[in-house]
Formats: structure tokens, C-alpha cells, sequence
């Protein structure tokens, strides 16, 4: 009898990204959890959690330790330089790693509570103050090699606009992809240095376990890697629980935490945009997702009331000012 039953939401989207590919992998899936228990020596210890991608068991190990098994499908872009990530992270603000597969992709991780997340923290504030705590910590990891660089995503998505922004229906969603793109152009040359997450938002934040001694409230999981300016890391805290008022506030809050320039993470902040947007024409999507429309729109006006040149307030990054810059090189960049 199979060890685990795959989820059909996570069938149902392996089939519909990957065709008869993904559909492959969903049917080994019971076998690859069998292989890969024995090979490790685990015991399931309950059902799998699944996102779009992958499928993450509750195990004992052989001492009796609990730990957490993440099948996905290897080969993945996003997904290949997470485990050197978390190697190079060793539990500092991130999900541990205790065993990796390259072959198959299979992580073995240690086991947090799924139960909590900073989706269900009551206070919104709060729970970006965690998530801009967890960043400025994860960001000072030096970047293993051969991780993507945020260099050649920019460069790519640079190309891919011209041909793509036209197809967008609205005007107004081609007249933001259009400045999105120019305000990518002006950074692309200062693209950071810095160890990126790629996806912090609220759901891929969870508490450890009760008694496991970890000394930290809250643990990222689930990066998808690159190397670059954390600016480009902050739209999913924006989005995620999406509160338009909140906006600018999050904005601030995050960039002082980083000791980012606001003007720089504004514009990689439109760069972020801009790869959703391009994602969406890829996908034949109608439209700009709005919450995103509406975080740039906030942005650009607060900007716009920002006192003249020569004020401090104009040209510092909040109180991060006299900060180092995250993103490498003289002023910080940004997703």
C-alpha cells in the first residue's frame, strides 16, 4: 500500500504546467516517498501538506526526531539553488536543512508548525515587522555560488517586454509595464549582490515546533534563490494581505529595517511588477493583477510629495540613511 496519497489540486497542477511530464512525476510520486523514506530511514507521521509545487510529509527520523520530507520535481530554476540557500543560511532565520537529493530534488528539512503561519497573526502590522526582521537577517548570508542573479532576470525581462506589453488589453496596464520596464532599465547596471529569498510573505513564514529550543519566534521557508538587491524582495510583504492603506506604511517599515533607498526600492519594486505582469501576458491573463497596479500607484504618489531636493527626507532612506547598502555598491537596490 502506497505511503502517502497524492493531493489532487497538486495533480491537477502539475498537469496543467507540465503536461505529460508533470503528469509523470505525479504518478511516481508514491514511489519516490517510498525510496526516499527507506533510503533516509523515515517513518510518516501524518498527511502531506501541499503548495502548487510541491509535496511536504511529516516524518520521524531513526533517533525519533521529527523532520519534514519536500518532494518536487528536480530540474526547476527556481527551486535548484534552494537547498545551497538553506545550507548556507544553517538555520539562521530559515528552515533548516538536514539531507538533500540532488537526483531526485527530495529536501529533508526540519519540522516546523504548520499550524502557524504569519497568514493567521493577528496583528498585520506585526506580521510585517517579522517579515522585514527575517529579511535584513537573511540578506546579511553571503550568497552560495551559482545561484540565478538578478542581473540577468532584469536583462531578460527587458527583453521580453517590448513584444509582450502590446498584447496587455488596457492602456493602463500597458502604460505601467511600460514604466515598470524603464524604471528596471535605470537599475540594471547596479543589479546587488546580496542572498535573496525571492518569495518572503506571510504564508512562507512558520513558528517551530513547541520545545524545539530553536531560540527564534519565526522561520522562512520555501526560497527560490537568486542573487541581487533585496529591494526586488519586498512586493510579496506588500501584497500579501493585501491592504491598500498599508501600502506606503509596510514600504517604509521594510526598506528602514533594510537600510534601503527608497527611490531604489521603489524602482525594483516596479521590477517585480513588471515580471508578474509579463508572467500574466505569458499565461493570457486579462490584466495587471490590481493590487499590484494599486501598490505602485500608492508609491509613485507618496514620491511625488516628497519635499524637493535638498530636504533630508528627500534623499535619505528613512531612517536608514547612514546604513551600508544591502544590495552592493553604493546605494541599495531591490524584486
Amino acid at each position: 500500500m502506497a505511503l502517502i496519497t497524492v493531493p489532487a489540486e497538486l495533480a491537477a497542477f502539475h498537469a496543467r504546467s507540465d503536461g505529460d511530464a508533470g503528469r509523470a512525476w505525479i504518478a511516481g510520486l508514491p514511489r519516490l516517498a517510498e525510496r526516499t523514506m527507506e533510503r533516509w530511514n523515515l517513518t510518516p507521521a501524518g498527511a502531506g501538506r501541499h503548495g502548487m509545487v510541491a509535496l511536504v510529509i511529516p516524518v520521524v527520523r531513526a533517533d525519533g526526531s521529527p523532520a519534514a520530507l519536500k518532494l518536487q520535481p528536480p530540474g526547476d530554476e527556481e527551486r535548484a539553488g534552494e537547498p545551497a540557500a538553506l545550507r548556507a543560511h544553517d538555520g539562521r532565520g530559515a528552515v533548516r536543512l538536514l539531507d538533500h537529493d540532488p537526483a531526485t530534488g527530495s529536501l529533508l528539512l526540519e519540522a516546523l508548525d504548520g499550524d502557524r503561519s504569519l497568514a493567521e497573526h493577528p496583528d498585520a502590522d506585526a506580521a510585517v515587522r517579522v517579515l522585514a526582521g527575517l529579511l535584513a537577517r537573511l540578506v546579511r548570508t553571503p550568497p552560495p555560488p551559482g545561484l540565478r542573479h538578478l542581473r540577468d532576470i532584469a536583462g531578460a525581462m527587458l527583453e521580453q517586454a517590448p513584444g509582450a506589453v502590446p498584447l496587455l488589453p488596457r492602456d493602463d496596464d500597458r502604460r505601467l509595464l511600460a514604466d515598470c520596464a524603464a524604471a528596471t532599465r535605470e537599475l540594471i547596471g547596479e543589479p546587488g549582490d546580496r542572498l535573496l529569498h525571492w518569495d518572503l510573505h506571510h504564508g512562507n513564514v512558520l513558528a517551530p515546533l513547541p520545545g524545539a529550543g530553536r531560540g527564534e519566534p519565526w522561520l522562512a521557508i520555501d526560497p527560490k534563490p537568486l542573487t541581487g538587491d533585496p529591494g526586488f524582495d519586498l512586493l510579496p510583504a506588500l501584497i500579501n494581505r493585501f491592504d491598500a492603506d498599508a501600502v506606503t506604511r509596510r514600504f517604509d517599515l521594510m526598506t528602514e529595517a533594510l537600510g534601503l533607498d527608497r527611490d531604489r526600492a521603489m524602482g525594483w519594486t516596479m521590477a517585480r511588477v513588471l515580471q508578474n505582469g509579463l508572467w500574466s501576458v505569458e499565461d493570457g491573463e486579462p490584466g495587471v493583477d490590481r493590487e499590484q497596479v494599486i501598490t505602485v500607484e500608492r508609491l509613485r504618489s507618496r514620491r511625488r510629495r516628497v519635499p524637493a531636493a535638498g530636504s533630508r527626507r528627500a534623499t535619505s532612506g528613512g531612517g536608514a540613511d547612514a546604513a551600508p547598502a544591502p544590495g552592493g555598491g553604493p546605494a541599495p537596490d531591490s524584486r
